[in-house]
């Protein structure tokens, strides 16, 4: 996703070359006869706004993976949390059924022991300091007894951090769903932008958001730094034309981190969910050693990110009805190259 009409040139599409080349001819045929016609400009700032609001959207959408893994997160701890909870309980009803046995046996003997009457006082300090004869606890009773008291004391704690959690959790849903809103929104805006541009235009701002090459070229003479991103290559190159989907990291589609979480992790490596931890993920490396499999962040904000696949060529999914493609590298500003 993002804005990606300044591509550098590829090589690899003569045809988009040949239509540049005749659209400059034309333009500047009109410039000189003073024809340029009055909607062009119009045209321009509405393909201008699509592009800044695809880019939004991507921002949006990288927001979304990671409240969402902080969700999924959260959840499994949640989840650790009230097991333990329940195990903690289960194991302090037993201590009690058992002092409680015994109690209830001293009683029917003829007398209930100082500790087990300690335990069930209404006022255990008040019994404390009334009790004559603190040296009839037995040692074993009273082990019980702290045992049982420390056990409560990390249930009550256990409690305290799972109720934090579950808020913690609620704020992560909402934001989740804030993110949610806000890429569909603005994804909305720009589809209704684009369908209100006259056929042609739209016609071919469509074939500018294809001119991706989506067979393969020439990477002869290039090799992935590794096996695992030779691996994670192959991956990628095999989801070539699948749709972009935001918030999705495959099988079936992709958004741009998605897409690279999915090819490592096809190669047995598990990367973060999103563009901006992924390019903390490995070593950082100069663009000239960018190396097949070397991961490309896009902008200040690593808000893109894409695969290095040699020749200048990257593989990536760019935005909303442009499937996995190969761009040139130099498609929007590069901010790192973090190889895995």
């Amino acid at each position: 996703m993002g804005s990606h009409r300044r591509f550098a040139a590829s090589g690899f599409d003569p045809g988009a070359g040949a239509a540049g080349f005749a659209v400059c001819v034309m333009s500047a045929a009109a410039a000189a006869l003073g024809a340029v016609p009055a909607a062009a400009v119009p045209q321009d700032d509405t393909r201008a706004e699509v592009d800044r609001l695809y880019e939004q959207a991507e921002k949006a959408t990288e927001a979304y993976n990671k409240a969402d893994e902080r969700a999924d997160s959260l959840r499994e701890e949640v989840s650790e949390a009230q097991d333990e909870i329940a195990r903690q309980q289960e194991r302090i009803n037993t201590m009690r059924d058992a002092l409680g046995s015994l109690a209830g046996a001293q009683y029917r003997s003829g007398g209930v022991d100082p500790s087990l009457a300690l335990l069930f006082s209404e006022d255990p300090d008040d019994y404390l300091d009334k009790a004559a004869v603190l040296d009839r606890i037995n040692a074993h009773q009273a082990g019980e007894l702290k045992e049982l008291q420390f056990a409560m004391r990390d249930l009550a704690q256990h409690r305290e951090e799972a109720a934090g959690k579950l808020a913690e959790l609620e704020k992560s849903r909402k934001a989740v769903a804030d993110h949610k809103r806000t890429v569909e929104r603005k994804l909305t805006r720009a589809r209704q932008l684009l369908n209100a541009l006259p056929d042609s235009v739209r016609a071919a701002y469509d074939r500018a958001s294809r001119s991706g090459r989506s067979d393969m070229p020439d990477f002869a003479g290039t090799a992935p730094a590794s096996g695992r991103a030779a691996a994670a290559v192959a991956a990628a190159r095999s989801a070539l034309g699948r749709p972009y989907v935001w918030g999705s990291n495959g099988p079936g589609g992709f958004d741009c981190s998605g897409l690279m979480q999915w090819s490592y992790g096809q190669a047995g490596v598990g990367l973060p969910r999103t563009s901006q931890a992924q390019r903390y993920a490995g070593r950082q490396v100069p663009l000239s050693q960018a190396q097949p499999g070397d991961l490309i962040a896009y902008r200040d904000d690593a808000s893109h990110i894409a695969m290095y696949m040699g020749n200048g060529q990257v593989i990536h999914a760019p935005y909303p009805g442009a499937p996995v493609r190969y761009d040139p590298v130099g498609m929007m500003p590069v901010s790192s190259v973090t190889r895995v």
